[in-house]
């Protein structure tokens, strides 16, 4: 460690840190612009000016500065404060003041800096310069007189999106930042360019002109449009949600969001189902809640328990899926299954189904195979880590599966499971490199798993993560990357076929008379029986809706508090940001409901009286927010299950932008869709 001395208070530092890295170990404030934690120093906007002793009598830029054994440091003298206010001056020559209809107003950090370090008048009278917006795509705003020129932006794209599209053209004050063909940025993470943008350059567009700062209820939660668990803040104003940003968790995103969970909130206010439906002479009518249960009741009476059955969706939380699991136990039904894709996932052992290496474990891999997944689209955060480590050193990573840009250096194995064969026996070049590897991962995701043969490629990868020594006591490299936010905390409950009981597959083609969809969307309802009476209980007018014979309207994610397991395992709890529309209410308030009405009532009333039950059932629920690293004690692995076939991977997510049924109904998420999507599709025709 390095001993510096800041402003009187002696500090530790690590070599190579520098001292603005000082300063703040010393819990000294230092304003930056250009600075960020997470990005290489680039040193040009000369906002954090300290002044160092027994160094040449100027001040020094404290973020491109390294400290020294002895140093002493000072950041509030007249030179430093004389420094900063000619800086801030500088930087206010051009930047036009249009804080009122700026979208950055109230949470700009040149405004904040302006009134702290600034002078309060400028000696400059010059016209300031005016530079052309660019067209970023739909969901990045610029408004480019007012940038500032810190190129946080570029760094980012490269550094952490992975996708180098932005960069400075000309010098001086003809400086502009943007791309250098105008296109629409690629990255699954562009929204975070708004976030560190520290002007109103780079703003919003859907967000534009909508709401001030201190205008929104600011809640707590977590995303659930992907299964990476990303912890955000939703901002509401009244009924509605306006703005999701994320929230800082180093083990799961850092601080950084992915797009769909940013932009795809205003799906939230689209094709909503807001008052109860039953079918009644071959069509929909508006209904009372007990006219609901008197016909899901009357069905009911009818039917034996194993010609019932139950299908959890993507983004049901535990709290509603134990609920209907229970209440499906009660009517005597073992088919239950939460795999609504049809995935092969052995639920017998928890270290069978999660991302055991944990997301920030990335970061200790030295070799990475990644078997029928695309990491971009299904976990663009999980991507992002895959990229930093492979930034910080030599990293080979190979893909099973059909080629793709992953934004860092991947060699393509082949595009489907034949090749595993030879990597399990060691004939396989890349064998070799795995088994050299003291850290090495295998990642699995669901494009390996929704196929005929998607339990004997289970077996297979498990058995290749053992040979290669990716199980040991310390270190287990096997993962399971997801891409519904419900999926491992069903498992964890259990929600899968009991003794006798159907799955999915089984449970469709008239395999059950009364079938229960707790927002299960993403299935081919045309696979449903024709004489199959559907309840549907969800909250957006989407496939499972559509084949209904009654509609029981529930919360989405921002209208309930609900426990979700991210892909990891990690328990996480997001809570009720705004009521539900209309008649909606929360799904195990509905499920608990109907259970009294029909006589067999689940033993809970109060969320907290359901938490303790999911406690009980799986004291996983009880670990909240903590998420322990374990080795591999049983290598024994999944039961092998029949012949691996020769076709190719199929992508688990061919569009991004448009997986889940709020997404679907999001306009951002339908522009994205066609500025991205169709012209891939229309060019693959």
């Amino acid at each position: 460690m390095v001993k510096v001395t800041v402003d009187g208070i002696v500090v530790d530092v690590p070599p190579g840190s520098n001292v603005l890295q000082a300063c703040e170990a010393a819990g000294k404030e230092v304003p930056r612009f250009c600075y960020h934690e997470r990005l290489s120093v680039a040193g040009n906007c000369r906002m954090c000016l300290v002044e160092i002793e027994k160094a040449p009598p100027k001040p020094f830029a404290s973020c491109a500065y390294p400290v020294n054994e002895g140093m002493v440091v000072h950041t509030d003298t007249p030179m430093v404060k004389k420094g900063r206010a000619g800086v801030m001056e500088f930087l206010l020559i051009n930047h036009p003041l249009d804080c009122p209809i700026c979208d950055q107003g109230g949470e700009c950090d040149l405004q904040d800096q302006a009134v702290g370090y600034g002078r309060d008048s400028s000696r400059y009278t010059e016209a300031k310069r005016a530079v052309k917006d660019k067209d970023l795509g739909p969901l990045v705003k610029t408004v480019m007189t007012r940038c500032i020129q810190c190129t946080r932006c570029i760094r980012f794209s490269a550094e952490v999106a992975g996708t180098p599209e932005l960069g400075a053209t000309a010098r001086g004050e003809t400086m502009e930042v943007g791309t250098y063909v105008q296109k629409a940025l690629t990255s699954e993470l562009s929204g975070n360019l708004i976030d560190i943008c520290p002007v109103g350059a780079l703003t919003s567009k859907p967000y534009a002109f909508v709401a001030r700062p201190w205008e929104l209820k600011k809640t707590d939660s977590i995303d659930v449009l992907d299964a990476v668990g990303t912890n955000i803040r939703i901002d509401a104003r009244g009924p509605e949600v306006l703005r999701v940003l994320p929230r800082l968790n180093e083990d799961v995103n850092e601080e950084w969001l992915a797009d769909k969970g940013r932009f795809a909130i205003d799906g939230l206010k689209r094709r909503r189902l807001d008052s109860v439906w039953v079918k009644r002479d071959g069509k929909l009518q508006k209904a009372a809640w007990t006219d609901a249960f008197e016909a899901i009741d009357a069905k009911l009476k009818g039917v034996s328990g194993d010609r019932i059955g139950a299908i959890a969706g993507d983004l049901a939380d535990a709290e509603s899926m134990l609920a209907l699991k229970e209440l499906m136990a009660a009517l005597g039904s073992a088919n239950i299954d939460c795999r609504v894709d049809g995935a092969a996932i052995d639920a017998s052992r928890r270290d069978f189904y999660t991302f055991n290496t944990s997301i920030a474990g990335i970061e200790e891999a030295d070799a990475i195979l990644i078997i029928g997944s695309n990491p971009r689209r299904e976990a663009p955060l999980v991507n992002a880590r895959i990229l930093k480590r492979s930034r910080a050193g030599r990293l080979p990573v190979a893909v099973v599966g059909p080629a793709a840009d992953l934004t860092y250096a991947a060699q393509n194995l082949g595009d489907g499971p034949a090749v595993l064969a030879s990597l399990i026996d060691g004939t396989h070049p890349f064998a070799a490199t795995l088994m050299a590897a003291s850290k090495p991962m295998i990642i699995v995701g669901q494009g390996a798993l929704r196929r005929a043969d998607g339990a004997a490629v289970l077996a297979a990868a498990w058995k290749l993560a053992a040979e290669v020594g990716a199980l040991s006591d310390t270190w287990h490299g096997f993962n399971m990357l997801h891409t519904a936010a419900a999926r491992v905390g069903g498992l964890d409950l259990g929600f899968v076929p009991g003794k006798g009981g159907k799955d999915v597959g089984g449970m469709l083609g008239g395999g059950v008379d009364v079938l229960w969809l707790l927002g299960a969307d993403a299935l081919d309802t045309a696979r449903i029986g024709a004489n199959t009476f559907v309840i549907y209980q969800g909250h957006h007018g989407d496939a499972g809706a559509a084949r209904a014979d009654v509609i029981l309207p529930g919360a989405a994610y921002t209208e309930k508090d609900g426990t979700y397991v991210n892909t990891e395992g990690r328990v996480q709890r997001g809570q009720r940001a705004i009521y539900p529309p209309g008649e909606a209410r929360e799904d195990w308030k509905i499920l608990r409901a109907f259970s009294g009405y029909t006589g067999k009532p689940l033993p809970y009333d109060t969320i907290e009286a359901l938490r303790a039950r999911l406690e009980a059932v799986n004291p996983v629920f009880a670990r909240l927010d903590i998420l322990p690293r374990f080795g591999c004690t049983d290598a024994t692995g999944p039961a092998e299950a029949g012949a691996i076939s020769g076709a190719p991977f199929v992508e688990a997510v061919p569009n991004y932008y448009q997986t889940d049924p709020i997404s679907r109904a999001s306009p951002t998420m339908a522009e994205c869709t066609a500025t991205y999507v169709a012209p891939i599709q229309a060019a693959a025709e």
